[in-house]
């Protein structure tokens, strides 16, 4: 899963919007705002109903696509781990999500003040710190538990503030579900899950720093300003994994498939859909992603799941989705 997922820009802020009820003018939160210079006023989303079927149609579509193309980025990129491991698969990630956000966001660092570049330096190391994890995190414990973890920080961030008797049944439900998958049994991976909690944290991060950023730099430039920052600090990191292990054709162009498929195609594709479907919508339909992932890494990858395991992921997703249901507004 920002993205996603695997890849968190506008998704990880839509999907946060989508729990808030009334954001403030001096809230400027994650969804579709002007962060992402969708000429939306702060916490609105178009109208549906005056849609036209076939703009709604093609919306819905393309959260489908976006969603399928980051769980299969990330699975497709595991290939390479035998051979550059998760850093070398993260650093080229970083590097393609730096060139597709410095083209759209294109961000003037030199205009920035000390003030703005806080938050934009705590926003590169948060992401290229969950995507670091995440992605060791898939190596060790498999696609879809790994993006189950993950997707807690965000609903962690969304039940958070609220005081609804049914949030807290839902953090409830949530917090038993994590409790499941991470039950005592010989075959556990405790530092894989580990580092997808650690993911979680991170995607909280990124939330409400992302809010930061929104408020202090215009536009996207400062979300694009910290990816390139990420890319930069992943820059000797991928040198010394080629000087330590040369890759192979076959794991660079994975690593490369990954990049586009997990940050290029799902940002360019969530700002299209941003504009054609309500950011209520957009959280509802972005806490089926564990659900995705765990099947394209049951389909792609071998990674068969027990019944237990269907159930925490099923309850975390019926968590998030009863939660963003329930709300007003």
């Amino acid at each position: 899963m920002p993205p996603a997922s695997a890849s968190r820009t506008p998704s990880a802020r839509a999907t946060e919007t989508a729990h808030r009820t009334a954001p403030s003018s001096a809230d400027s939160g994650p969804g579709p705002d002007p962060d992402l210079g969708l000429g939306l006023g702060q916490g609105q989303a178009p109208d549906l109903a005056r849609r036209p079927t076939g703009r709604r149609f093609a919306g819905v579509a393309t959260m489908v696509g976006s969603g399928l193309s980051n769980q299969t980025g990330a699975a497709i990129g595991s290939h390479a781990f035998p051979v550059i491991g998760p850093v070398g698969v993260v650093a080229v990630r970083q590097y393609v999500a730096a060139i597709v956000l410095l083209a759209v966001g294109r961000p003037r660092p030199r205009s920035f003040t000390w003030w703005q570049w806080r938050p934009v330096i705590g926003l590169a190391v948060v992401f290229g710190t969950m995507n670091l994890s995440l992605y060791s995190a898939i190596d060790r414990i498999g696609l879809g538990l790994a993006v189950t973890l993950e997707f807690l920080g965000p609903l962690c961030i969304a039940l958070a503030g609220s005081r609804r008797r049914v949030d807290a049944c839902c953090a409830l439900v949530a917090a038993a579900a994590v409790v499941t998958l991470m039950r005592p049994r010989p075959s556990a991976d405790y530092l894989g899950m580990g580092l997808g909690l650690l993911a979680a944290v991170c995607w909280a991060s990124y939330i409400l720093l992302n809010r930061t950023v929104g408020r202090r730099v215009p536009g996207a430039q400062g979300s694009a300003a910290a990816a390139g920052i990420s890319a930069l600090m992943f820059l000797p990191v991928g040198i010394a994994v080629a000087v330590r292990q040369p890759p192979t054709v076959s794991a660079a162009a994975y690593a490369i498939t990954a990049g586009v498929l997990s940050s290029a195609v799902p940002y360019l594709a969530d700002l299209f859909t941003l504009r054609r479907v309500p950011a209520q919508a957009f959280g509802l339909f972005m806490s089926v992603n564990p659900v995705l992932a765990a099947l394209v890494g049951w389909i792609g990858l071998g990674q068969r799941l027990g019944w237990t395991e269907w159930t925490s992921v099923g309850a975390i997703v019926a968590a998030n989705a009863l939660s963003i249901l329930t709300r007003r507004g």
